[in-house]
């Protein structure tokens, strides 16, 4: 699928596995959610320009490089989302994090309402890459990116552990310049909008509620 690109590495794959068992518990599901970010995180700062600068070494001067000036905003989508956030700080430690509350409208699947948001000052300056644990319908996803966009942000990628056909189309559809940056792309939606096979509920999972 254009403008999506999924992590195989197997070390994911593998996690991702445990993460779907139901046996696993809350304690071990955070913990594997944070490892799989990070190394989603991984792929999704790929293309971060680069520029060359001289450092002295113990034993001699070395060309050498290092970030160039695009800065990184972690905008995780409540609740799910902020199990995410350690796993992707870990790798850029320099990032600011944002906060999108998103509640979809039970009457209404299409509808999305924002209850909560704090960005970055400085959004319009940083890449954006919004951080939620699934793209399923795709109706957050695409009203979180509506909120970085109107924002001031011009660079935005939405990172997700997984997703399903009908969520990457509803944000390709509406977005189509946001590259989606997954862990696995599963089957579907079934009635009751769930991804399946999935990992059912991920955030009564993470947080232990149900």
């Amino acid at each position: 699928m254009e403008n999506v690109h999924v992590c195989d590495h197997p070390l994911v794959q593998h996690k991702i596995s445990l993460l779907r068992d139901k046996n696993t518990g809350s304690k071990e599901f955070r913990e594997l959610v944070s490892e799989i970010s990070m190394f989603i995180c991984y792929e999704a700062t790929r293309d971060l320009p680069l520029k060359e600068v001289q450092i002295e070494t113990p034993l001699a001067l070395a060309n050498a490089k290092i970030i160039s000036g695009r800065k990184v905003a972690f905008v995780p989508i409540m609740r799910a989302g902020l199990g995410m956030v350690d796993g992707a700080l870990a790798l850029v430690p320099a990032a600011k994090v944002g906060h999108v509350g998103i509640y979809r409208d039970k009457a209404n699947s299409n509808s999305a309402a924002e209850y909560y948001c704090k960005l970055p000052f400085d959004i319009a300056n940083r890449e954006v890459i919004i951080l939620d644990l699934m793209l399923a319908t795709g109706v957050s996803a695409v009203k979180t990116v509506e909120i970085v966009k109107n924002a001031g942000a011009k660079n935005v990628k939405f990172m997700c552990v997984l997703t399903c056909p009908e969520g990457i189309k509803a944000l390709q559809t509406a977005h189509p310049d946001v590259e989606i940056i997954c862990g696995a792309i599963d089957e579907g939606l079934n009635d009751d909008l769930y991804i399946v096979p999935g990992i059912g509920d991920g955030g009564d999972r993470l947080f232990g509620t149900k």
